[in-house]
Protein backbone atom coordinates (compact mmCIF):
# COMPACT_ATOMS: atom_id res chain seq x y z
CA UNK A 1 0.00 0.00 0.00
CA UNK A 2 1.46 3.68 -0.68
CA UNK A 3 1.12 6.41 1.56
CA UNK A 4 -1.52 7.75 -0.95
CA UNK A 5 -3.90 4.54 -0.32
CA UNK A 6 -2.86 4.54 3.61
CA UNK A 7 -3.82 7.90 3.89
CA UNK A 8 -6.99 7.29 2.50
CA UNK A 9 -7.70 4.33 4.40
CA UNK A 10 -6.76 5.78 7.74
CA UNK A 11 -9.45 9.04 6.37
CA UNK A 12 -11.88 6.36 5.81
CA UNK A 13 -11.57 4.63 9.29
CA UNK A 14 -11.65 7.81 11.29
CA UNK A 15 -15.01 8.16 8.98
CA UNK A 16 -16.51 5.22 10.12
CA UNK A 17 -15.36 6.02 13.47
CA UNK A 18 -17.00 9.49 13.63
CA UNK A 19 -20.31 8.22 11.93
CA UNK A 20 -20.33 6.26 15.47
CA UNK A 21 -20.26 9.32 17.65
CA UNK A 22 -24.02 10.80 18.45
CA UNK A 23 -24.21 14.09 16.62
CA UNK A 24 -21.55 13.93 13.96
CA UNK A 25 -22.26 14.52 10.78
CA UNK A 26 -19.62 11.29 8.76
CA UNK A 27 -17.66 12.93 5.83
CA UNK A 28 -16.54 10.41 3.19
CA UNK A 29 -12.92 11.28 1.84
CA UNK A 30 -14.44 12.22 -1.60
CA UNK A 31 -16.20 14.95 -0.06
CA UNK A 32 -19.94 13.34 0.06
CA UNK A 33 -22.22 12.68 3.46
CA UNK A 34 -21.82 9.16 4.70
CA UNK A 35 -25.50 9.77 6.09
CA UNK A 36 -26.80 10.81 2.69
CA UNK A 37 -26.02 7.04 1.20
CA UNK A 38 -27.02 5.15 4.72
CA UNK A 39 -30.25 3.86 3.44
CA UNK A 40 -33.91 4.48 5.13
CA UNK A 41 -31.93 6.98 7.79
CA UNK A 42 -33.63 10.68 7.65
CA UNK A 43 -32.98 11.07 4.07
CA UNK A 44 -33.17 14.84 3.20
CA UNK A 45 -36.50 16.12 1.27
CA UNK A 46 -36.06 16.98 -2.34
CA UNK A 47 -37.20 20.58 -3.58
CA UNK A 48 -36.86 20.42 -7.03
CA UNK A 49 -36.87 21.14 -10.09
CA UNK A 50 -36.89 17.40 -10.91
CA UNK A 51 -34.90 15.99 -13.09
CA UNK A 52 -36.09 16.47 -16.87
CA UNK A 53 -37.06 13.19 -18.32
CA UNK A 54 -35.05 11.62 -21.50
CA UNK A 55 -36.97 11.53 -23.96
CA UNK A 56 -37.01 9.27 -27.18
CA UNK A 57 -34.96 10.19 -30.48
CA UNK A 58 -38.76 10.49 -32.62
CA UNK A 59 -40.11 12.86 -30.39
CA UNK A 60 -41.27 16.15 -30.63
CA UNK A 61 -39.89 17.73 -27.40
CA UNK A 62 -40.51 21.47 -26.00
CA UNK A 63 -37.70 23.97 -26.56
CA UNK A 64 -37.78 26.14 -23.74
CA UNK A 65 -37.79 25.46 -19.71
CA UNK A 66 -39.47 22.69 -18.37
CA UNK A 67 -43.05 22.18 -19.05
CA UNK A 68 -42.63 25.98 -21.02
CA UNK A 69 -44.07 26.43 -24.57
CA UNK A 70 -41.96 29.45 -25.73
CA UNK A 71 -43.49 32.61 -27.15
CA UNK A 72 -41.30 31.93 -30.45
CA UNK A 73 -43.01 28.39 -29.97
CA UNK A 74 -46.45 30.06 -29.76
CA UNK A 75 -46.37 32.70 -32.35
CA UNK A 76 -44.92 30.65 -34.98
CA UNK A 77 -47.24 27.79 -35.31
CA UNK A 78 -45.00 25.05 -33.86
CA UNK A 79 -47.25 24.70 -31.16
CA UNK A 80 -50.31 23.59 -33.18
CA UNK A 81 -47.99 20.32 -33.98
CA UNK A 82 -48.28 19.77 -29.74
CA UNK A 83 -45.22 18.21 -28.21
CA UNK A 84 -44.41 14.50 -26.66
CA UNK A 85 -41.99 13.06 -24.74
CA UNK A 86 -41.98 9.54 -23.90
CA UNK A 87 -45.56 8.99 -25.16
CA UNK A 88 -48.16 9.47 -27.99
CA UNK A 89 -51.89 9.62 -29.15
CA UNK A 90 -53.46 6.36 -29.70
CA UNK A 91 -57.25 7.61 -30.32
CA UNK A 92 -59.12 10.81 -29.45
CA UNK A 93 -62.68 12.31 -29.39
CA UNK A 94 -62.65 16.05 -29.54
CA UNK A 95 -65.90 16.60 -29.76
CA UNK A 96 -67.10 20.53 -28.67
CA UNK A 97 -64.18 21.14 -25.94
CA UNK A 98 -64.08 20.76 -22.35
CA UNK A 99 -63.67 21.93 -19.15
CA UNK A 100 -60.67 19.80 -18.09
CA UNK A 101 -60.91 19.93 -14.47
CA UNK A 102 -64.62 18.92 -14.83
CA UNK A 103 -63.73 15.57 -13.76
CA UNK A 104 -62.73 13.13 -16.15
CA UNK A 105 -64.21 10.63 -14.36
CA UNK A 106 -64.41 7.05 -15.25
CA UNK A 107 -65.90 3.17 -14.91
CA UNK A 108 -65.12 0.50 -17.11
CA UNK A 109 -64.83 1.10 -20.63
CA UNK A 110 -66.32 4.72 -20.19
CA UNK A 111 -64.85 7.98 -19.46
CA UNK A 112 -67.20 10.66 -18.33
CA UNK A 113 -66.18 14.64 -18.49
CA UNK A 114 -68.40 18.13 -18.38
CA UNK A 115 -68.56 21.59 -19.68
CA UNK A 116 -69.32 24.36 -17.32
CA UNK A 117 -70.87 26.32 -20.53
CA UNK A 118 -74.73 25.68 -21.53
CA UNK A 119 -74.97 28.11 -24.78
CA UNK A 120 -77.20 28.48 -28.02
CA UNK A 121 -74.01 27.68 -29.38
CA UNK A 122 -73.40 24.25 -28.60
CA UNK A 123 -74.62 21.08 -29.89
CA UNK A 124 -74.58 19.10 -27.02
CA UNK A 125 -74.47 20.23 -23.16
CA UNK A 126 -73.89 18.38 -19.96
CA UNK A 127 -71.81 15.31 -19.45
CA UNK A 128 -70.09 13.79 -22.21
CA UNK A 129 -70.25 9.73 -22.11
CA UNK A 130 -67.42 8.22 -24.04
CA UNK A 131 -67.20 4.27 -24.86
CA UNK A 132 -63.79 3.77 -25.17
CA UNK A 133 -63.25 -0.09 -25.37
CA UNK A 134 -61.59 0.53 -28.33
CA UNK A 135 -59.16 2.90 -27.78
CA UNK A 136 -58.08 3.92 -31.58
CA UNK A 137 -61.82 5.21 -31.92
CA UNK A 138 -63.61 6.52 -28.78
CA UNK A 139 -66.99 7.84 -29.47
CA UNK A 140 -69.66 9.09 -27.37
CA UNK A 141 -72.86 7.38 -26.59
CA UNK A 142 -74.96 9.33 -24.39
CA UNK A 143 -74.98 12.97 -22.54
CA UNK A 144 -76.46 13.82 -19.58
CA UNK A 145 -78.22 16.81 -19.74
CA UNK A 146 -81.30 15.70 -18.12
CA UNK A 147 -80.66 17.52 -14.35
CA UNK A 148 -79.29 20.63 -13.70
CA UNK A 149 -76.22 19.66 -12.21
CA UNK A 150 -75.22 17.65 -15.10
CA UNK A 151 -75.63 20.61 -16.90
CA UNK A 152 -72.90 22.59 -14.75
CA UNK A 153 -71.47 20.33 -12.00
CA UNK A 154 -68.17 22.01 -12.71
CA UNK A 155 -65.82 19.81 -10.59
CA UNK A 156 -68.32 17.28 -8.43
CA UNK A 157 -68.14 15.28 -11.53
CA UNK A 158 -67.05 11.51 -10.01
CA UNK A 159 -67.67 7.68 -9.99
CA UNK A 160 -67.63 5.20 -7.63
CA UNK A 161 -66.81 2.34 -9.43
CA UNK A 162 -67.11 -0.40 -6.28
CA UNK A 163 -71.26 0.66 -6.61
CA UNK A 164 -70.91 1.73 -9.95
CA UNK A 165 -72.31 5.35 -9.29
CA UNK A 166 -71.92 9.00 -10.89
CA UNK A 167 -72.37 12.08 -8.65
CA UNK A 168 -72.64 15.69 -10.21
CA UNK A 169 -73.88 18.68 -7.67
CA UNK A 170 -74.45 22.00 -9.23
CA UNK A 171 -72.10 24.27 -9.92
CA UNK A 172 -72.77 27.47 -7.37
CA UNK A 173 -76.41 26.15 -6.79
CA UNK A 174 -78.64 23.27 -4.98
CA UNK A 175 -79.00 20.55 -7.11
CA UNK A 176 -77.15 17.36 -6.76
CA UNK A 177 -78.04 14.11 -8.81
CA UNK A 178 -77.03 10.54 -9.01
CA UNK A 179 -76.46 8.07 -11.75
CA UNK A 180 -76.33 4.12 -11.99
CA UNK A 181 -73.27 3.13 -14.28
CA UNK A 182 -73.80 -0.21 -14.41
CA UNK A 183 -73.97 0.19 -18.32
CA UNK A 184 -71.45 2.26 -18.37
CA UNK A 185 -72.52 3.42 -21.84
CA UNK A 186 -75.38 4.65 -21.22
CA UNK A 187 -75.95 6.04 -16.97
CA UNK A 188 -79.59 5.93 -15.80
CA UNK A 189 -80.71 8.85 -13.50
CA UNK A 190 -81.47 7.42 -10.25
CA UNK A 191 -82.28 10.76 -8.05
CA UNK A 192 -81.94 14.21 -8.43
CA UNK A 193 -82.99 16.29 -5.28
CA UNK A 194 -81.82 19.56 -3.64
CA UNK A 195 -79.10 20.67 -1.13
CA UNK A 196 -81.02 23.80 0.25
CA UNK A 197 -78.23 26.47 0.57
CA UNK A 198 -75.47 24.68 -1.23
CA UNK A 199 -73.20 26.23 -3.58
CA UNK A 200 -71.08 23.33 -5.05
CA UNK A 201 -67.97 23.84 -6.02
CA UNK A 202 -66.06 20.18 -5.92
CA UNK A 203 -67.27 17.11 -4.14
CA UNK A 204 -65.74 13.48 -3.60
CA UNK A 205 -66.81 9.78 -2.17
CA UNK A 206 -66.00 8.28 0.11
CA UNK A 207 -64.03 5.26 -0.61
CA UNK A 208 -66.66 2.79 -0.29
CA UNK A 209 -69.66 4.97 -2.09
CA UNK A 210 -71.81 5.67 0.67
CA UNK A 211 -71.22 8.80 1.51
CA UNK A 212 -70.74 12.29 -0.53
CA UNK A 213 -68.72 14.97 0.19
CA UNK A 214 -69.78 18.56 -1.31
CA UNK A 215 -67.41 21.02 -0.70
CA UNK A 216 -68.77 24.76 -1.18
CA UNK A 217 -68.15 27.90 -3.37
CA UNK A 218 -66.98 29.73 0.00
CA UNK A 219 -64.03 28.28 1.38
CA UNK A 220 -63.14 31.32 3.39
CA UNK A 221 -63.89 31.78 7.22
CA UNK A 222 -67.52 30.01 8.16
CA UNK A 223 -67.27 27.62 4.95
CA UNK A 224 -69.15 24.52 5.23
CA UNK A 225 -68.93 21.28 3.44
CA UNK A 226 -72.24 19.19 2.95
CA UNK A 227 -72.93 16.05 3.14
CA UNK A 228 -75.31 13.45 1.04
CA UNK A 229 -75.13 9.52 2.48
CA UNK A 230 -75.83 7.36 -0.60
CA UNK A 231 -77.05 4.16 1.09
CA UNK A 232 -80.07 4.03 -1.10
CA UNK A 233 -78.65 5.98 -4.34
CA UNK A 234 -82.32 5.99 -5.33
CA UNK A 235 -83.19 8.04 -2.22
CA UNK A 236 -80.25 10.40 -1.20
CA UNK A 237 -80.28 11.91 2.10
CA UNK A 238 -78.90 15.05 3.01
CA UNK A 239 -76.81 14.53 6.81
CA UNK A 240 -75.64 17.75 8.85
CA UNK A 241 -73.61 20.12 6.71
CA UNK A 242 -71.00 20.87 8.69
CA UNK A 243 -69.34 24.72 9.22
CA UNK A 244 -65.96 25.32 9.88
CA UNK A 245 -65.08 27.61 12.68
CA UNK A 246 -61.32 27.87 11.56
CA UNK A 247 -59.26 25.87 9.47
CA UNK A 248 -60.25 22.91 7.57
CA UNK A 249 -61.93 24.16 4.96
CA UNK A 250 -62.20 22.17 1.81
CA UNK A 251 -61.11 23.37 -1.91
CA UNK A 252 -61.19 19.37 -2.48
CA UNK A 253 -61.81 16.57 -0.30
CA UNK A 254 -60.24 13.25 -0.17
CA UNK A 255 -60.93 10.45 2.18
CA UNK A 256 -58.54 7.58 3.02
CA UNK A 257 -58.41 4.23 1.61
CA UNK A 258 -58.77 0.73 3.52
CA UNK A 259 -55.55 0.05 4.57
CA UNK A 260 -54.04 3.38 4.10
CA UNK A 261 -53.24 4.34 7.69
CA UNK A 262 -52.76 0.92 9.75
CA UNK A 263 -56.21 0.69 12.26
CA UNK A 264 -57.86 3.42 10.83
CA UNK A 265 -60.94 2.69 9.26
CA UNK A 266 -61.60 3.53 5.57
CA UNK A 267 -63.66 6.98 5.01
CA UNK A 268 -62.60 8.22 8.32
CA UNK A 269 -60.37 10.87 7.50
CA UNK A 270 -60.84 13.63 5.23
CA UNK A 271 -57.12 15.25 3.42
CA UNK A 272 -58.85 18.79 3.05
CA UNK A 273 -56.82 21.05 0.53
CA UNK A 274 -57.30 24.58 2.25
CA UNK A 275 -56.80 27.34 -0.38
CA UNK A 276 -55.18 30.75 -0.20
CA UNK A 277 -53.21 33.48 -1.96
CA UNK A 278 -50.67 35.76 -0.90
CA UNK A 279 -52.87 39.14 -0.11
CA UNK A 280 -56.20 37.55 -0.79
CA UNK A 281 -59.20 37.95 1.30
CA UNK A 282 -61.96 36.50 -0.04
CA UNK A 283 -63.05 33.15 -0.03
CA UNK A 284 -59.25 31.66 -0.67
CA UNK A 285 -57.98 33.29 2.57
CA UNK A 286 -56.11 30.45 3.62
CA UNK A 287 -53.83 29.11 4.87
CA UNK A 288 -52.91 27.38 2.12
CA UNK A 289 -51.99 24.04 2.56
CA UNK A 290 -52.82 20.02 4.17
CA UNK A 291 -55.76 19.87 6.89
CA UNK A 292 -56.16 15.78 8.11
CA UNK A 293 -59.35 15.81 9.56
CA UNK A 294 -61.42 12.99 11.68
CA UNK A 295 -64.57 12.28 9.55
CA UNK A 296 -65.68 9.14 11.43
CA UNK A 297 -68.76 10.42 13.33
CA UNK A 298 -70.61 11.14 9.24
CA UNK A 299 -69.09 7.66 8.22
CA UNK A 300 -70.18 5.51 10.74
CA UNK A 301 -73.32 7.86 11.07
CA UNK A 302 -73.26 8.83 14.49
CA UNK A 303 -76.06 11.20 15.75
CA UNK A 304 -75.20 14.72 16.09
CA UNK A 305 -71.56 14.31 13.99
CA UNK A 306 -69.03 16.45 14.42
CA UNK A 307 -65.72 16.87 12.02
CA UNK A 308 -62.35 17.20 14.50
CA UNK A 309 -59.14 18.46 13.02
CA UNK A 310 -56.00 15.84 13.55
CA UNK A 311 -53.11 18.08 11.84
CA UNK A 312 -52.17 20.93 9.64
CA UNK A 313 -49.64 21.77 7.27
CA UNK A 314 -48.80 24.93 5.67
CA UNK A 315 -46.95 26.57 2.92
CA UNK A 316 -46.57 29.71 1.36
CA UNK A 317 -44.65 29.28 -1.23
CA UNK A 318 -47.81 28.75 -3.84
CA UNK A 319 -51.86 29.21 -3.40
CA UNK A 320 -54.84 27.61 -4.10
CA UNK A 321 -54.31 24.21 -2.45
CA UNK A 322 -57.15 21.86 -4.04
CA UNK A 323 -55.84 17.77 -4.31
CA UNK A 324 -54.45 15.87 -1.36
CA UNK A 325 -54.44 12.26 -3.24
CA UNK A 326 -53.49 9.43 -0.77
CA UNK A 327 -51.17 6.96 -1.87
CA UNK A 328 -48.42 4.03 -0.58
CA UNK A 329 -44.83 3.69 -1.92
CA UNK A 330 -42.98 0.91 -0.87
CA UNK A 331 -46.34 -0.30 2.04
CA UNK A 332 -45.69 4.15 3.21
CA UNK A 333 -48.52 6.22 3.49
CA UNK A 334 -48.46 9.33 1.57
CA UNK A 335 -50.38 12.61 0.59
CA UNK A 336 -49.70 13.90 -3.29
CA UNK A 337 -51.00 17.52 -2.85
CA UNK A 338 -51.42 20.14 -5.64
CA UNK A 339 -51.76 23.87 -5.62
CA UNK A 340 -53.47 25.52 -8.54
CA UNK A 341 -51.78 28.74 -8.19
CA UNK A 342 -48.47 29.90 -7.36
CA UNK A 343 -47.36 33.52 -6.56
CA UNK A 344 -48.68 34.54 -9.66
CA UNK A 345 -52.12 34.05 -8.31
CA UNK A 346 -51.76 36.70 -5.72
CA UNK A 347 -51.94 40.25 -5.13
CA UNK A 348 -49.70 42.03 -8.02
CA UNK A 349 -49.25 38.76 -10.27
CA UNK A 350 -45.97 37.04 -11.30
CA UNK A 351 -43.55 40.47 -10.96
CA UNK A 352 -44.91 40.40 -7.24
CA UNK A 353 -44.16 36.43 -6.56
CA UNK A 354 -40.65 37.31 -8.36
CA UNK A 355 -39.95 40.19 -6.12
CA UNK A 356 -40.71 37.88 -3.22
CA UNK A 357 -38.95 34.45 -4.55
CA UNK A 358 -42.50 32.59 -4.47
CA UNK A 359 -42.75 30.25 -7.10
CA UNK A 360 -44.24 31.77 -10.22
CA UNK A 361 -46.51 28.50 -10.66
CA UNK A 362 -48.43 25.73 -8.55
CA UNK A 363 -47.08 22.48 -8.04
CA UNK A 364 -47.31 18.79 -6.93
CA UNK A 365 -45.50 17.73 -3.17
CA UNK A 366 -45.34 14.29 -1.69
CA UNK A 367 -45.91 14.93 1.99
CA UNK A 368 -45.34 11.91 4.52
CA UNK A 369 -48.24 11.00 6.86
CA UNK A 370 -46.88 7.98 8.69
CA UNK A 371 -47.79 10.26 11.65
CA UNK A 372 -50.84 11.86 10.85
CA UNK A 373 -50.53 14.32 13.74
CA UNK A 374 -47.06 15.44 12.16
CA UNK A 375 -47.08 15.38 8.21
CA UNK A 376 -43.96 16.84 6.42
CA UNK A 377 -42.99 17.54 2.82
CA UNK A 378 -40.12 14.86 1.59
CA UNK A 379 -40.40 16.05 -1.90
CA UNK A 380 -41.56 18.82 -4.64
CA UNK A 381 -42.74 18.02 -7.87
CA UNK A 382 -41.73 20.96 -9.39
CA UNK A 383 -40.79 22.22 -13.16
CA UNK A 384 -38.35 24.45 -14.23
CA UNK A 385 -41.22 26.70 -15.35
CA UNK A 386 -42.38 26.72 -11.21
CA UNK A 387 -38.53 27.27 -10.02
CA UNK A 388 -38.19 30.74 -8.32
CA UNK A 389 -34.87 31.24 -9.99
CA UNK A 390 -36.73 31.34 -13.00
CA UNK A 391 -39.88 33.21 -12.40
CA UNK A 392 -38.12 36.51 -14.46
CA UNK A 393 -37.89 34.46 -17.43
CA UNK A 394 -41.55 33.82 -17.61
CA UNK A 395 -42.86 37.28 -16.04
CA UNK A 396 -42.83 39.02 -19.96
CA UNK A 397 -44.43 36.11 -21.62
CA UNK A 398 -47.08 37.00 -24.09
CA UNK A 399 -50.83 36.44 -23.10
CA UNK A 400 -52.99 33.58 -24.41
CA UNK A 401 -56.56 33.99 -25.64
CA UNK A 402 -57.45 34.38 -22.00
CA UNK A 403 -55.90 37.89 -21.69
CA UNK A 404 -53.61 35.78 -19.70
CA UNK A 405 -49.78 34.26 -20.16
CA UNK A 406 -50.26 30.28 -19.86
CA UNK A 407 -50.97 29.28 -16.65
CA UNK A 408 -48.34 26.06 -16.20
CA UNK A 409 -49.53 25.10 -12.73
CA UNK A 410 -50.29 21.80 -11.57
CA UNK A 411 -53.97 20.91 -10.73
CA UNK A 412 -54.11 17.14 -10.05
CA UNK A 413 -52.33 13.78 -9.99
CA UNK A 414 -53.40 10.48 -10.72
CA UNK A 415 -50.94 7.30 -9.26
CA UNK A 416 -50.26 4.80 -11.47
CA UNK A 417 -52.58 2.54 -8.20
CA UNK A 418 -53.39 4.01 -4.91
CA UNK A 419 -50.87 0.87 -3.37
CA UNK A 420 -47.64 1.10 -4.15
CA UNK A 421 -47.40 3.26 -6.50
CA UNK A 422 -44.69 3.39 -9.17
CA UNK A 423 -45.69 6.51 -11.40
CA UNK A 424 -47.69 9.13 -11.01
CA UNK A 425 -49.49 11.07 -13.59
CA UNK A 426 -50.65 14.82 -13.26
CA UNK A 427 -52.72 17.68 -14.89
CA UNK A 428 -50.05 20.70 -14.78
CA UNK A 429 -52.34 23.13 -17.23
CA UNK A 430 -50.39 24.95 -20.12
CA UNK A 431 -47.46 22.53 -19.11
CA UNK A 432 -49.96 19.42 -20.34
CA UNK A 433 -49.44 16.40 -18.85
CA UNK A 434 -46.36 15.19 -16.86
CA UNK A 435 -45.54 11.55 -16.03
CA UNK A 436 -43.21 11.01 -12.46
CA UNK A 437 -41.52 8.00 -11.47
CA UNK A 438 -42.29 8.10 -7.72
CA UNK A 439 -40.72 4.81 -6.73
CA UNK A 440 -38.19 7.10 -4.30
CA UNK A 441 -40.14 9.46 -2.72
CA UNK A 442 -37.15 11.79 -1.85
CA UNK A 443 -36.02 11.85 -5.29
CA UNK A 444 -38.80 12.15 -7.89
CA UNK A 445 -38.17 12.37 -11.75
CA UNK A 446 -40.01 13.32 -14.26
CA UNK A 447 -40.16 10.18 -17.23
CA UNK A 448 -42.75 11.57 -20.07
CA UNK A 449 -44.76 14.97 -20.68
CA UNK A 450 -47.59 14.92 -23.70
CA UNK A 451 -48.56 18.48 -24.38
CA UNK A 452 -51.89 18.14 -26.54
CA UNK A 453 -51.56 20.28 -30.31
CA UNK A 454 -52.75 24.20 -29.86
CA UNK A 455 -56.05 24.84 -32.32
CA UNK A 456 -55.83 28.20 -32.89
CA UNK A 457 -59.04 29.51 -33.66
CA UNK A 458 -61.35 26.40 -34.16
CA UNK A 459 -64.47 27.10 -32.75
CA UNK A 460 -65.24 24.61 -29.60
CA UNK A 461 -68.05 26.85 -27.26
CA UNK A 462 -67.79 23.23 -24.73
CA UNK A 463 -63.90 24.27 -24.50
CA UNK A 464 -63.00 26.57 -20.87
CA UNK A 465 -60.17 28.18 -23.57
CA UNK A 466 -62.31 28.97 -26.48
CA UNK A 467 -63.51 32.86 -26.94
CA UNK A 468 -64.68 33.52 -30.37
CA UNK A 469 -61.71 34.57 -32.70
CA UNK A 470 -59.39 33.99 -30.30
CA UNK A 471 -55.97 31.92 -31.41
CA UNK A 472 -55.43 29.42 -28.67
CA UNK A 473 -51.03 29.14 -28.61
CA UNK A 474 -51.84 26.42 -25.85
CA UNK A 475 -54.33 23.77 -24.74
CA UNK A 476 -54.56 22.64 -21.04
CA UNK A 477 -55.00 19.59 -18.78
CA UNK A 478 -56.16 20.18 -15.73
CA UNK A 479 -58.19 16.64 -14.50
CA UNK A 480 -57.95 13.12 -13.52
CA UNK A 481 -56.28 10.65 -15.51
CA UNK A 482 -56.82 7.25 -15.91
CA UNK A 483 -54.34 4.53 -15.93
CA UNK A 484 -55.38 1.33 -18.06
CA UNK A 485 -53.76 -1.87 -19.27
CA UNK A 486 -54.72 -2.75 -22.66
CA UNK A 487 -54.69 -5.50 -25.23
CA UNK A 488 -53.98 -8.76 -24.43
CA UNK A 489 -57.64 -9.50 -25.53
CA UNK A 490 -58.91 -6.97 -23.12
CA UNK A 491 -59.12 -3.71 -26.29
CA UNK A 492 -57.49 -3.11 -29.18
CA UNK A 493 -53.84 -2.25 -27.87
CA UNK A 494 -51.00 -2.02 -30.25
CA UNK A 495 -49.22 -5.43 -30.60
CA UNK A 496 -50.16 -8.76 -29.06
CA UNK A 497 -49.23 -7.75 -25.40
CA UNK A 498 -50.98 -6.26 -23.05
CA UNK A 499 -49.81 -2.38 -22.64
CA UNK A 500 -49.82 0.71 -20.45
CA UNK A 501 -52.39 3.14 -21.67
CA UNK A 502 -53.24 6.52 -20.15
CA UNK A 503 -56.77 8.65 -20.76
CA UNK A 504 -56.99 12.02 -20.24
CA UNK A 505 -58.83 15.24 -21.30
CA UNK A 506 -57.92 18.71 -22.25
CA UNK A 507 -60.26 21.66 -23.00
CA UNK A 508 -59.83 21.70 -26.58
CA UNK A 509 -58.81 18.38 -27.80
CA UNK A 510 -60.78 16.89 -25.74
CA UNK A 511 -61.00 12.80 -24.63
CA UNK A 512 -57.46 11.09 -25.55
CA UNK A 513 -55.92 8.02 -25.41
CA UNK A 514 -51.96 7.79 -24.87
CA UNK A 515 -49.49 4.88 -24.71
CA UNK A 516 -45.68 5.08 -23.63
CA UNK A 517 -43.38 4.82 -26.82
CA UNK A 518 -41.20 1.88 -27.86
CA UNK A 519 -38.18 3.51 -27.31
CA UNK A 520 -39.48 4.03 -23.23
CA UNK A 521 -40.14 0.77 -23.10
CA UNK A 522 -36.87 0.05 -23.91
CA UNK A 523 -34.81 2.81 -21.51
CA UNK A 524 -36.48 2.75 -18.45
CA UNK A 525 -38.26 -1.04 -18.87
CA UNK A 526 -37.78 -1.88 -15.25
CA UNK A 527 -40.22 0.91 -14.07
CA UNK A 528 -42.68 0.16 -17.07
CA UNK A 529 -42.66 -3.55 -16.46
CA UNK A 530 -43.64 -2.86 -12.62
CA UNK A 531 -46.12 -0.51 -13.12
CA UNK A 532 -47.58 -2.90 -16.21
CA UNK A 533 -47.53 -5.85 -13.63
CA UNK A 534 -49.02 -3.74 -10.97
CA UNK A 535 -51.84 -2.28 -12.39
CA UNK A 536 -52.47 -6.00 -13.83
CA UNK A 537 -52.88 -7.23 -10.32
CA UNK A 538 -55.18 -4.43 -9.41
CA UNK A 539 -57.44 -5.64 -12.33
CA UNK A 540 -57.48 -9.10 -11.68
CA UNK A 541 -58.16 -8.19 -7.65
CA UNK A 542 -60.71 -5.88 -8.71
CA UNK A 543 -62.38 -8.67 -11.19
CA UNK A 544 -62.24 -11.11 -8.57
Amino acid sequence: MNVRELGKAFAMAAVLLLGLLPGTPAVLADGTDAGHQRANTDPVPFMGPVPEAHCGSGDRTEGGLQGQTTPGERSSGDSKRGYNCNLQLVGRYPGEGAYSQDGPAYDGDCAYYATDRHTSTQQHHGVTVIDASDPQHPHPTAYLDDTAAALDPHETLQTNERRHLLVVAQHNGPDFAVYDTSDCRHPVLKADIKLPGSQAHMGNFAPDGLTYYVGQKNRGKGGSVYIVDLSDPSHPQQLPAWQYSGDGRPHEAELNPKGFEPGVPEGTRLYAGQPGLTGNTGSSIGPDGLVIEDVSDYQLRRPHPQIRIISKLFWKDQGQAEEMLPVTIKGHPYIISTDEDGGEGGVGGIRAACARGASPFGFAQIIDVADETKPKIVAKLMLQVSDPANCSKLADDPPDAGGKAPDYSGERCTADRPDNATMLACGYRAAGLRVFDIRDPYHPKEVAYWKPPAVGTEVLPASGSWKAGADRTVDRIAGWVRWVVAGNGKSHGHGNGAELQLWTVSDDNGFQILRFTDSFKQHDKALYEESLRGLEQVDKSAGS
